[in-house]
C-alpha cells in the first residue's frame, strides 16, 4: 500500500503541474511537442452539440446533430496546417437488422477558413445535422434508434504531408486543457426530463474495487453536461489522500451508459493505470420518472495496480 500511495501521489502531482503550466503560457503546444518533431493537435474549445434526440418513447425523431469549435496547435502557430479532413461513421447497437457503417469522408476544411482565437492560433467551427449524417451514410429512416451512435473524426493534414488523428493520441492530449480526442461520438438518445438526476446525492460504494475503496462516501454533486449527459464530482481513493475525479455517464433510453475515464493514476511509472469502463454484460437502468436513487455498476481496470473489478455504487438524492 505504501508503494502504491507513493506512485499515485507523484504521478498525480505531475499531472497537476502540467495543467498549471498550460494556464501560464499561450503556446500550449510547446508542452505537448517538447522533444518531438513538429507535432500537431486539434484542441476542443467547445462542444456545442453531440446528440440525436428521440422522444421519451424512442419512437419520434426530434432533432440533433454535431457542432464543435476546434483549435489547431502546432510548432509554428498553426502555419503547418494544410487542411482538416472530416470523416463520419455509424455504430449500430440495437437489434434492428442494420449493420455498422464504415467511415466515409464527409469533406475537407481548408486552413484558410481558420479564425485566430485568444491564443493566436486558428480556430474552426464545424456543424452537421443528423439528416446530413444519415444521407451521407445511406441510412434509411428506420435504421437508427436510441442507443445507436454516429461518429465524427477529424484528421489534420500538414503542409509536409504528415497526418494526425485519433490513432496518434496519447494520454497527454486527451484530457484537461489539451482535450484533443479527434474522434467524437454522437449518441442517439431519448428525451430526458429537465433536471432529472441532477443535484446533491449521497454516495455509497456497495462493492469493493481494486484497493478496495474507490470513492469517498458522502454527498456529491451531479450536474448536467448535455440533455442526457451527467457528471459526478467525486473524490477517488481517499485512503491515498484523495483525488478529484469527474465520473461521467449518459442517460440513453432507460439505460445508463458509463463513459470511459482514464484517471491518470498508476502504481508503476510508465505502466497503464486505473481506467473506468462500462461493465460488460451489465445493464444499468434508470427510472425516467423518479430520480430519488440510482445504482451504477462499472469496471475498474487496475492496470499496473491489479486486475479488473466490477464496482457498484448507489446515489440517493438529498
Amino acid at each position: 500500500m505504501k508503494n502504491w500511495f507513493k506512485y499515485i501521489t507523484i504521478l498525480f502531482a505531475g499531472a497537476a503541474l502540467l495543467t498549471t503550466s498550460c494556464e501560464d503560457t499561450d503556446m500550449v503546444i510547446d508542452q505537448v511537442t517538447a522533444g518531438t518533431t513538429r507535432g500537431a493537435i486539434l484542441r476542443t474549445v467547445d462542444l456545442e452539440q453531440s446528440e440525436v434526440l428521440f422522444d421519451l418513447d424512442n419512437s419520434v425523431l426530434i432533432d440533433g446533430g454535431f457542432s464543435t469549435t476546434l483549435e489547431v496547435q502546432d510548432a509554428e502557430g498553426g502555419e503547418l496546417l494544410s487542411e482538416i479532413e472530416v470523416y463520419a461513421g455509424f455504430r449500430d447497437n440495437t437489434s434492428d437488422g442494420v449493420d455498422d457503417r464504415d467511415e466515409i469522408l464527409l469533406g475537407t476544411i481548408p486552413a484558410s477558413e481558420g479564425v485566430l482565437g485568444e491564443f493566436g492560433l486558428p480556430r474552426f467551427t464545424y456543424s452537421i445535422g443528423y439528416e446530413e449524417l444519415q444521407d451521407a451514410l445511406n441510412l434509411p429512416d428506420d435504421a437508427f434508434f436510441g442507443g445507436d451512435q454516429f461518429t465524427v473524426r477529424f484528421e489534420l493534414v500538414l503542409t509536409d504531408g504528415r497526418r494526425f488523428s485519433f490513432d496518434d493520441n496519447t494520454g497527454n492530449i486527451t484530457g484537461s486543457f489539451f482535450s484533443s480526442p479527434f474522434l467524437y461520438t454522437i449518441n442517439v438518445v431519448c428525451a430526458v426530463e429537465e433536471g432529472l438526476y441532477t443535484g446533491t446525492y449521497a454516495l455509497t460504494q456497495d462493492t469493493p474495487g481494486v484497493f478496495p475503496t474507490t470513492f469517498q462516501e458522502g454527498n456529491v454533486e451531479v450536474t448536467a453536461t448535455s440533455l442526457t449527459g451527467r457528471s459526478i464530482a467525486l473524490i477517488g481513493y481517499p485512503q491515498f489522500g484523495g483525488f478529484p475525479l469527474d465520473f461521467a455517464f449518459d442517460l440513453i433510453c432507460n439505460e445508463v451508459v458509463v463513459q470511459e475515464l482514464d484517471t491518470g493514476l498508476t502504481c508503476t511509472t510508465g505502466e497503464p493505470g486505473l481506467v473506468y469502463q462500462a461493465a460488460d454484460d451489465v445493464t444499468v437502468v434508470y427510472d425516467g420518472q423518479d430520480d430519488s436513487t440510482l445504482t451504477i455498476t462499472f469496471t475498474e481496470v487496475g492496470g499496473s495496480c491489479g486486475g479488473s473489478v466490477d464496482v457498484t455504487f448507489t446515489l440517493t438524492k438529498i
